[in-house]
């Protein structure tokens, strides 16, 4: 069995994987008591694969502490639902406390579904919870998808580790469909640089090849992007500054925060914004 990435699907093993990690801390900043069973031993052996290129457990940790926090932030203003789209072995419907009533629908490729909810069987959830088998490239079928979410609204929008792996013409594709439902409120992803995005395509290469999954969205605007189809920012959360927060920075980090501090303030910003978790809501189109 190859130890590299065989599809797209295999990077929820990878993050699954990360998170095990992460819970198995004495000093954990989340816990994912299901990490471990739902990344399996293919999920391990990626990993040990991937991290003799780079280590990046860090920012995936960071990733989805930040992303936990942001949730539970929506759910607490009023979120009915949350809608994950790309939701692949995210376990966020069993380990964090969410309110009975909350609706989650997660939505994925029919495999990665019926893994997960095979993986999953004898767990309660902890609100309402409902798993869809789509394919997400079918603006057809995401309309469908969209309308059953908007039932029950305000919607929190959930697209994390998916908006990379798109071109800009699909982002704003989506961008726009989700916009054009007033029952989505918030949306909430991670967004990275065109620094960072040709830094890991450098470094992933031959994994993303093999995997026939280039990463390619990272607009030179930024968050403007996405106010241009009617999402205004609310939240930037840098994934450097919620790292030393969360004391989950990389080697070296002593180094890069003095590079920082020499830098002028426009190159500060640039690095503030070179990768980052973001959370929008609906506002007008600039």
């Amino acid at each position: 069995m190859s130890d590299t990435l065989r599809d797209i699907s295999d990077t929820a093993l990878w993050v699954a994987m990360f998170r095990a990690a992460e819970s198995e801390r004495p000093d954990a900043i989340f816990r994912d008591p299901f990490a471990r069973r739902l990344a399996g031993a293919r999920g391990e052996q990626i990993v040990r694969a991937m991290n003799r290129r780079m280590s990046i457990e860090w920012p995936i940790v960071v990733r989805t502490a930040v992303t936990d926090e942001l949730v539970l932030r929506c759910v607490q203003q009023g979120c009915a639902t949350v809608l994950n789209l790309a939701a692949g072995l995210d376990a966020r419907p069993w380990r964090l406390s969410l309110p009975a009533p909350l609706r989650w629908i997660d939505a994925d490729k029919p495999g990665m579904v019926a893994h997960k909810s095979k993986a999953m069987a004898d767990v309660v959830p902890a609100c309402a919870y409902e798993a869809v088998g789509i394919d997400l490239a079918d603006r057809d079928a995401r309309k469908h998808l969209f309308e059953r979410a908007a039932q029950h609204g305000p919607v929190l929008v959930l697209s994390e580790g998916l908006l990379v792996y798109l071109d800009e013409d699909a982002v704003a594709g989506l961008a726009d469909q989700l916009f054009a439902s007033t029952a989505m409120r918030w949306w909430l992803f991670d967004l990275a640089s065109p620094q960072l995005l040709r830094m890991l395509n450098r470094r992933f290469e031959h994994d993303l090849q093999a995997a026939a999954s280039p990463m390619r969205f990272a607009p030179t605007e930024g968050t403007a992007f996405f106010a241009r189809h009617g999402w205004r920012e609310v939240q930037y959360r840098s994934t450097w500054l919620e790292a030393m927060r969360l004391r989950r920075t990389p080697r070296m980090a002593w180094m890069w925060n003095l590079l920082g501090k020499l830098a002028g303030e426009r190159k500060r910003e640039q690095f503030r914004r070179f990768s980052g978790i973001v959370l929008t809501e609906r506002g007008e189109p600039n």
